[in-house]
């Protein structure tokens, strides 16, 4: 890779980067409230992560999601409470469960999704066209970002 031919320190522009994600992070979270009443974004986090990877014992949840075993213990007790978790025997393993997401959470992150895809679609809606495909571009770089630090 070609080194950065400008003079903007790399730090300032990882800055205001960080600065961007998280103020939108935020306000999607924000957005997603009303509806995940009852979950945390750490929950919903969770839910996601078994939807996709599952399902996962709980140790194998704490490892992708980066946390300690009782930080996944509790979230998946919160998961269950709100009904939209099952654990099962794991066949691998007799003392430990295997999670997975059932038709409830399902439908819960469906809507979850679709609120905050909802809400950047109308925020993306008046944007000219080569600001959308930058930010489709910065989506693909950030998704590598992310893929090239779990590898």
């Amino acid at each position: 890779m070609a080194p950065r031919s400008t003079d903007i320190p790399l730090t300032d522009s990882a800055a205001k980067l960080r600065m961007a994600i998280v103020r939108t992070a935020r306000r999607l979270r924000q957005e997603a409230a009303a509806e995940a009443t009852g979950l945390t974004p750490t929950s919903t986090a969770a839910l996601a992560t078994i939807e996709r990877h599952g399902p996962l014992t709980p140790s194998e949840l704490a490892e992708i999601e980066r946390v300690k075993r009782p930080t996944v213990t509790r979230t998946l007790g919160c998961l269950e409470r709100e009904g939209l978790v099952e654990r099962t025997p794991d066949p691998a393993d007799g003392r430990s469960a295997l999670v997975s997401v059932n038709a409830a959470g399902r439908e819960r992150l469906r809507r979850l999704r679709g609120r905050k895809n909802a809400y950047l679609a109308k925020r993306m809606r008046d944007l000219p066209a080569a600001d959308i495909e930058a930010l489709e571009r910065a989506a693909e770089v950030l998704e590598k970002m992310r893929e090239d630090e779990r590898g």
